[in-house]
C-alpha cells in the first residue's frame, strides 16, 4: 500500500494525501519511491483535469532527513548525495510539467522540504491557522534548500523579494505568505482547504498557462530583472561583502545560497537547479552545517520536548502569576506572561512603581500596533490581565510567584518572609536571581521543596531562554510546574543544578574576565572587543562588560565574598584593579550610570581616553589567534566543568544554553559541540598550550581529557 494515497474525483482531480509511516511525512527513501510511483501514475492517467496535494499528518511535510545529513562523509559521500537530490528535483520538476494545474493544499507546518514541494505546484492555498508555516528555514541549519527551493523562489518572487526567506530563513503564518506571495490564497477552515484546490483547478480550466510555472512560459522575466541587470548587478556587487559583514566570515550558508540565487538569475532553469545540489552538497559536508543541524535541531527538539521535565507529574498551566518588582526584568515577565493569558499580579513598594510597570507593556503593545502585529483589543485584553499594585494580598491565590529584585540576599529573604504566605499549599515560589544559590535562598523559605530558581535574561521579551535551578530540596513537582510555565509564555527551559551563578551566567562571567585581563596585559581594548566579536561572539567582553554594567559586576563579587565565594574559581585580581580603577576612582559603572570602558554621547559609541592612557602598552605582544582562543576556550571550560560537577545536567542544556543565555558563536552549535568538530584531543593540547603560556585556567578538565582518549563525542 502506497504511503501517498492516490483518489481521483468525478471531475478528474486526484488528490494525493501524504501519508508516511510514523508521525510526520519528510524527505527520506519512502518519499522518493512513493514520490517516483506517484508521479509516473499521474503521468500515465487518462481524462486527468487536476492535482491537489495534500497532507495527512498535522505538519504538512516535515523536510529532509537530518539523520542522514549527520551521516554525511565528506569525500566519500557526495555523489551518492548528489544521485538522491538529481532523483528527488526530477520528480518535481516532471511534477510540475504536468499538462494540467497542480495545487498544493497546506494543512500545517510545510517548512524546508514541504514548502519546495509547495513551490514545485502551480498554486498554493493554505488553512489559515496559527498552526500554519511557510519558509525556507534550511540556512538555520547551516544548510541551502536543496530539492530546487532557492531557484524557484527566486524564480517566483526575484533576488531582492526572495533574499529574507533564504539568507535569514523567515517563516511566514498563511496571511503573511498570501501578502508576500508565497501563497496563492487562504481557508479560514481546514474543511475548505481541499475544496477551495479543487475550485482553483476548475476555475482555470479554460486557462491553458493555469498548469505552466511562471519559469516555463515562454518570454518569462524574473521580479526585478536578471542577474545581467544592471539594478541587479550592482546588488550582486554588494550583495557578498554585506553578508561576510553580518556573518563575521562564520557562516558558508549564506554566501552559498548568495551564490546559488546569483546563478538561478542568470542561468536556465534546469542548470540552476544543477548549481543548487553543488552548493547543498557542498554544505553538508562542513563542520558548521553539523554543528547546527545537532544542536539547532536535535538538541532543541530534545529540550522542548521535556527531556528535563519530570515524566510522572501531569502537566499543569499557570493561571494566577505574582510578580515581585516591577522593574526592568519584573515588568518583561508580566508582560510575557499576560501576552500568554495569565493573570499576573505586578507588586512594587508603591502604587506608582507598580503602575510605571505596566506601562512598560502598554508602550511594547502600542509599538506591536504600529507594526501591524497586535490590534488595539489585543493590547486591551493584555493590559486587563496585569493588575499592578502594592498590596500583599493581592497575591492570594496565586499558582507561581516570582521575585525580580535587586541581586541582594536580605532583600530576597525578607520579600519571601513578607509574601510566601499568600501562595497554597502547593503554590512555587521562583527566584529570577542570576548568581545567588538557590539551596542558600530556599533556607529562608517555609517549604524549600517548592522553591526554584527561574533566571530570565534582559530583555525578557526578546530573550528566548529560561534558566530554570533547582535547589537540593527542590521538588519534581515544582520543576515541573516551572518548565510548563517557561514553554507555556513560548520560551526554551534549560534546567540545571544549583551552584554560584549556576550555568549561564557564571560561563558568561569568564568571557569579561578574560577581557579585563587582556586589557590589564596591556592590549588596546577596541584589539579585544574585535577579536571578541571575530570569534562570532555577538559583542566584545569589554563592550558587553558595558552593557550589562560594571557596577554590578562589582557588588555580585561583594556578594559572593560575602557568602563566603570569594576566590570559588581562582583569583579575581585583573578584574578587581580595574573595576577600582573604573568605578572606584573615576565612578564609570557601565553605559548606564554614565559610562564605562566606552562613552555614550549622542547615541555615537567612543573608547574612554584615560583607560588607553592607563592600560596600553605598544610594545606588548599577544597573536590575535592566541586572544581568539583565550576568550572561546575560557567559556568552553568552564562549560565543561559546570558538566564535570553536574551543574549541567545534559550536553543539549549546556549547547541551547551557552547560545540562547550568553551568545556563543551560532557556528559552533554551543560550547560543547564545538569540542566535537575542533576535534577533542586537539582541544586538550590547545588548552595546554594555553596552560604553559598564560596561567592554569586553561588547563583541561579531566571530563574531556577522557573524552579524548574514548573518542567519544559529547552527545
Amino acid at each position: 500500500m502506497s504511503v501517498f494515497k492516490y483518489d481521483k474525483d468525478a471531475d478528474g482531480i486526484v488528490t494525493i494525501t501524504m501519508d508516511m509511516t510514523g508521525p510526520v511525512n519528510s524527505m527520506n527513501e519512502e518519499y522518493e519511491q512513493a514520490m517516483g510511483e506517484t508521479v509516473a501514475k499521474l503521468e500515465a492517467e487518462q481524462g486527468l483535469s487536476g492535482v491537489v496535494i495534500t497532507s495527512a499528518k498535522k505538519v504538512f511535510f516535515a523536510g529532509g532527513n537530518l539523520h542522514g545529513l549527520l551521516a554525511f562523509e565528506k569525500g566519500k559521500d557526495e555523489a551518492r548525495f548528489m544521485a538522491s537530490l538529481d532523483k528527488i528535483k526530477d520528480q518535481l520538476r516532471r511534477l510540475e510539467k504536468l499538462p494540467v494545474p497542480v495545487v498544493a493544499a497546506i494543512n500545517g507546518a510545510a517548512l524546508g522540504g514541504g514548502y519546495e514541494i509547495c513551490l514545485a505546484c502551480n498554486y498554493r492555498v493554505a488553512w489559515n491557522d496559527r498552526s500554519v508555516q511557510v519558509g525556507l528555514p534550511e540556512v538555520t541549519l547551516g544548510l541551502l534548500p536543496g530539492g530546487g527551493g532557492v531557484v524557484r523562489l527566486t524564480n517566483l518572487l526575484g533576488i531582492e523579494a526572495a533574499a529574507p526567506y533564504l539568507l535569514e530563513g523567515k517563516k511566514l503564518d498563511p496571511a503573511k505568505a498570501s501578502k508576500a506571495g508565497l501563497v496563492d490564497a487562504t481557508v479560514e477552515s481546514l474543511d475548505e482547504l481541499v475544496p477551495a484546490a479543487k475550485k482553483m483547478i476548475l476555475d482555470n480550466k479554460s486557462n491553458a498557462e493555469a498548469a505552466v510555472q511562471p519559469w516555463d512560459r515562454k518570454g518569462f522575466k524574473i521580479p526585478g530583472g536578471r542577474a545581467d541587470h544592471p539594478k541587479m548587478a550592482q546588488v550582486l556587487m554588494m550583495a557578498p561583502t554585506m553578508t561576510v559583514k553580518k556573518t563575521r566570515g562564520l557562516l558558508p550558508a549564506p554566501i552559498e545560497i548568495l551564490d546559488c540565487m546569483a546563478e538561478a538569475a542568470r542561468l536556465d532553469f534546469d542548470t540552476a537547479l544543477k548549481v543548487e545540489s553543488r552548493g547543498l552538497t557542498k554544505l553538508v559536508g562542513t563542520p558548521e552545517a553539523k554543528n547546527m543541524i545537532t544542536t539547532f535541531f536535535f538538541q532543541l527538539n530534545q529540550i522542548n520536548s521535556g527531556a528535563s521535565r519530570p515524566k510522572d507529574v501531569p502537566k499543569k498551566k499557570v493561571k494566577k502569576l505574582g510578580v515581585l518588582g516591577a522593574g526592568m526584568m519584573g515588568q518583561g515577565i508580566a508582560y510575557v506572561s499576560a501576552k500568554a493569558g495569565i493573570e499576573v499580579i505586578l507588586k512594587d513598594i508603591s502604587m506608582e512603581a507598580a503602575e510605571k510597570g505596566k506601562a512598560y507593556s502598554e508602550m511594547l503593545m502600542d509599538k506591536a500596533i504600529k507594526r501591524g502585529r497586535a490590534t488595539p483589543q489585543k493590547k486591551q485584553d493584555l493590559l486587563d490581565l496585569i493588575k499592578p499594585t502594592d498590596q500583599v494580598d493581592d497575591l492570594a491565590g496565586c499558582d507561581l510567584i516570582i521575585e525580580a529584585v535587586f541581586e541582594n540576599f536580605e532583600l530576597k529573604n525578607k520579600i519571601l518572609a513578607e509574601t510566601e504566605d499568600q501562595l497554597p499549599e502547593n503554590g512555587v515560589w521562583g527566584s529570577n536571581t542570576s548568581t545567588l544559590p538557590i539551596t542558600q535562598l530556599a533556607e529562608a523559605s517555609r517549604n524549600a521543596e517548592n522553591f526554584i530558581g527561574i533566571h530570565f535574561f534582559s530583555p525578557v521579551d526578546k530573550m528566548p531562554l529560561i534558566e530554570i535551578i533547582c535547589g537540593e530540596k527542590t521538588s519534581g513537582e515544582t520543576l515541573a510546574l516551572a518548565f510548563d510555565y517557561t514553554m507555556q509564555i513560548r520560551k526554551t527551559p534549560i534546567v540545571v543544578n544549583d551552584s554560584l551563578a549556576f550555568f549561564t551566567s557564571r560561563t558568561f562571567g569568564t568571557y569579561l574576565d578574560e577581557g579585563v585581563r587582556l586589557l590589564s596585559e596591556g592590549l588596546h581594548p577596541i584589539r579585544v572587543d574585535n577579536i571578541g566579536k571575530g570569534i562570532g561572539m555577538p559583542v566584545g567582553p569589554l563592550q558587553v562588560h558595558d552593557e550589562v554594567s560594571l557596577e554590578l559586576g562589582r557588588k555580585a563579587g561583594e556578594t559572593w565574598e560575602a557568602m563566603g565565594y570569594k576566590d570559588k574559581w581562582g583569583e579575581r585580581e585583573a578584574m578587581s584593579e580595574v573595576l577600582g580603577f573604573m568605578i572606584g576612582e573615576h565612578q564609570r559603572g557601565g553605559r548606564y550610570h554614565g559610562g564605562g570602558f566606552y562613552d555614550y554621547e549622542n547615541g555615537q559609541r567612543q573608547l574612554w581616553q584615560p583607560l588607553l592612557d592607563k592600560y596600553y602598552k605598544a610594545d606588548v605582544e599577544i597573536s590575535d589567534d592566541d586572544i581568539g582562543d583565550r576568550l572561546m576556550f575560557r567559556q568552553v571550560i568552564e562549560t565543561l566543568k559546570c558538566l564535570e560537577t553536574n551543574v549541567l545536567r545534559t550536553v543539549a542544556d549546556g549547547n541551547i544554553g551557552s547560545i540562547m543565555g550568553i551568545g556563543a558563536p551560532i557556528h559552533t552549535g554551543g560550547f560543547l559541540q564545538f569540542i566535537n568538530t575542533y576535534g577533542a584531543q586537539k582541544f586538550v593540547d590547545r588548552c595546554r598550550e594555553l596552560a604553559a603560556a598564560y596561567g592554569e585556567r586553561f588547563e583541561p578538565p579531566q571530563i574531556v581529557v577522557d573524552k579524548a582518549a574514548s573518542g567519544e563525542l559529547f552527545a
